[in-house]
């Protein structure tokens, strides 16, 4: 087998995401029907799974230089060949975005679901601004953009915290038995030192580059988090001794 290719795979962040994928496949056939089809379960399956293409994919490319070459200059970059950056701007920044807010968006309660909609609608809008007109080109990195879907996020897990502190069936509960306060909690932090990280990221690459992979290692070592999450939540059907019922206004 090709050695570029193995290398390319061989990540410990790849290897890590593609495992938890397989946890994810089998806690998920083992769920009954109806819970395959709830929103709560399937939406953090899709996002773990959507999350280990688009990895694999930035993998691939890294061993197809040409194929990842071509993109780039359909995409207007010729000075830049070797940047993947368009796959991970799409696939994370973006998409992924809208994503979470929609799985943040089945935690709330009705009075706040609103307000991810017009999130989720201003951020699609902004995105197509910026890099309409050139300010965020695609196949660079986007700091504004991310700042924007980060802080988003941000915004969405504060509505979930304040609506566990109101709620009066959050209050009568346990949140250390509650998915929904976990899930919550870790994209919460993952997202926080990820934006705090990301400001001085690639000033760090470039004055002190251990440093700056340290911060990159810690960053993928909480998306792993995140996505060991979700593979909590999607099981925690099977361990109803472990979970409590979420209250009734936090599921579709």
């Amino acid at each position: 087998m090709d050695s570029r290719l193995i290398q390319a795979f061989s990540h410990w962040f790849t290897i890590g995401a593609n495992l938890l994928s397989i946890i994810g496949i089998v806690f998920f056939i083992k769920l009954p029907k109806d819970k395959r089809v709830n929103i709560q379960y399937w939406l953090p399956f899709f996002i773990l799974i959507f999350t280990v293409f688009y990895e694999n994919i930035g993998s691939y490319t890294n061993y197809n230089y040409d194929f990842k070459k071509a993109v780039n200059a359909y995409l207007g970059n010729t000075e830049y060949p070797q940047f993947n950056l368009w796959l991970y701007n799409v696939a994370r920044r973006q998409l992924g975005v809208i994503l979470y807010l929609l799985l943040i968006q089945n935690w709330l309660q009705p009075a706040h679901k609103e307000y991810i909609n017009w999130m989720i609608y201003g951020f699609i809008v902004l995105v197509f601004a910026l890099q309409v007109s050139g300010i965020q080109p695609l196949y660079l990195n986007q700091p504004i953009i991310f700042a924007i879907g980060a802080n988003l996020i941000l915004i969405g897990s504060g509505l979930y915290f304040i609506g566990m502190i109101t709620h009066d069936q959050y209050l009568e509960s346990n949140p250390l038995r509650l998915v929904s306060f976990w899930q919550m909690t870790i994209i919460f932090f993952s997202f926080s030192l990820n934006y705090i990280s990301s400001v001085a990221l690639l000033y760090l690459y470039q004055v002190n580059p251990v440093l700056g992979k340290a911060l990159q290692d810690i960053s993928n070592a909480l998306f792993l988090c995140t996505l060991g999450a979700f593979i909590v939540t999607i099981a925690s059907p099977l361990f109803p001794r472990i979970f409590e019922k979420e209250p009734s206004y936090g599921i579709n």
